[in-house]
């Protein structure tokens, strides 16, 4: 004997289509959404504004900007926190901007098929 669910509860074959219809609609969502954040500009600037990092959503630093006065040879070690603060955080920014926008598209789950979020 066969146990039958009533319609829409099952795995029939209209209803593995219209899955298989939605993940590729949320494939192509994730890829579009992932390709137009690897070409977002991230600027953060630290030190009061001394050193300005521009990151893409690659995470490639893309433009690097230091104020001469705080360039001191007698304290390179404060200039180079203040870039690693720099760097650090606009990685952070496109960590949590594509994570963000990526987990809209994924409900905040890693499905099989589509690449890990960073």
């Amino acid at each position: 004997m066969r146990a039958r669910l009533p319609a829409g509860y099952g795995g029939g074959p209209q209803n593995q289509k219209d899955l298989m219809r939605q993940a590729q609609k949320m494939q192509e969502q994730f890829a579009a959404t992932q390709a137009e954040l690897e070409t977002r500009e991230f600027k953060v600037t630290s030190g009061g504004g001394m050193v300005e990092v521009t990151m893409n959503g690659k995470k490639e630093i893309t433009a690097l900007a230091i104020k001469p006065e705080i360039v001191d040879p007698d304290d390179i070690e404060m200039l180079q926190d203040v870039i690693m603060a720099a760097v650090n955080e606009a990685s952070k920014q496109v960590e949590e901007t594509s994570n963000a926008e990526l987990g809209k598209i994924t409900g905040g789950l890693s499905l099989p098929g589509m690449p890990g979020l960073f």
